[in-house]
């Protein structure tokens, strides 16, 4: 099963006494990328967040915002820090020594002080444990998300493939008629420039322009990366960079096919097999 990169996931649960709700969204980029919205108490837990979320996606750019909410009961908790009124109490006695007319905290901005409640405004989260099964569980919404974007580019690939196997198949039945005609318009030459047709000649002119306009290795070449891009997408995982490089051998082979076209058929059909790569290539950006 093959995966986008693109996809959301939300879960609220609570931890401790607080509401947390984790939001995960992830667009297409070359490598993983993780960026992170957290309240100040869970910076601590940022390296342990990362850590989860490489051990489940290889590719994407990542954003995780957490955000939490107090529960009632959390209020009934809330009590005075004395480590942090301690040192209020302190600097302000120092500050008076030196200032003695400065004017003394009142209780509101004691009680605003970074670190003076036990418990902060928001319900601190307290144990990582519990905040990173929060975590898995989003993270299971997320790849459950990317994958179901992965099917959808998933049938659109092989529609392409499809498609472009069909085209592989009308331009090698096209080849043998291409050089009748040909052989013929050229016997006719002959005949008209010698007053007869030089068999040796004939055989001379006709020999270099079907090797000139020979372009089986080609289309083995395109049939067989089909294969393998069909195989690759059985396989699934993150095989998004093989699947560019492929494009790339398949339009190289595309552009040989037209370069060596001799007839308006095989042209178009070199320039519609570009058209279904550049289609698929598209879509494969997204594939993880």
């Amino acid at each position: 099963m093959i995966s986008s990169m693109t996809g959301y996931a939300t879960h609220t649960a609570t931890v401790g006494k607080a509401l947390v709700t984790i939001d995960l969204r992830s667009v297409n980029q070359r490598y993983l990328e993780i960026g992170f919205r957290l309240p100040d108490e869970l910076r601590a837990q940022e390296p342990a967040i990362r850590e989860a979320i490489v051990q489940r996606l290889s590719r994407g750019k990542v954003e995780c915002r957490i955000s939490q909410i107090p529960l009632p009961e959390a209020a009934l908790d809330i009590g005075l820090n004395d480590a942090v009124l301690e040192s209020l109490a302190r600097w302000q006695n120092e500050v008076h020594e030196r200032f003695p007319n400065a004017e003394s905290l009142s209780v509101a901005e004691i009680l605003h002080w970074n670190g003076a409640l036990g418990l902060q405004a928001g319900g601190q989260v307290d144990g990582s444990a519990e905040l990173l099964a929060v975590l898995e569980t989003s993270l299971d919404e997320l790849v459950a998300s990317r994958r179901r974007e992965g099917e959808k580019l998933l049938q659109h690939i092989v529609e392409r493939l499809d498609k472009a196997k069909g085209l592989i198949e009308e331009a090698a039945s096209l080849l043998p008629g291409i050089l009748s005609v040909y052989k013929e318009k050229l016997a006719a030459r002959l005949q008209e420039a010698l007053g007869e047709a030089d068999s040796q000649r004939l055989a001379q002119e006709f020999a270099l322009f079907a090797q000139k306009i020979d372009v089986d290795e080609e289309l083995s070449r395109f049939t067989a990366h089909i294969k393998e891009v069909r195989r690759t997408l059985d396989k699934g995982g993150a095989v998004g960079k093989r699947l560019d490089f492929l494009m790339q051998e398949m339009n190289r082979e595309a552009n040989t096919l037209g370069s060596k076209s001799v007839s308006t058929e095989t042209t178009r059909i070199s320039v519609e097999l570009k058209v279904l790569i550049e289609q698929m290539r598209e879509q494969i950006q997204n594939i993880e």
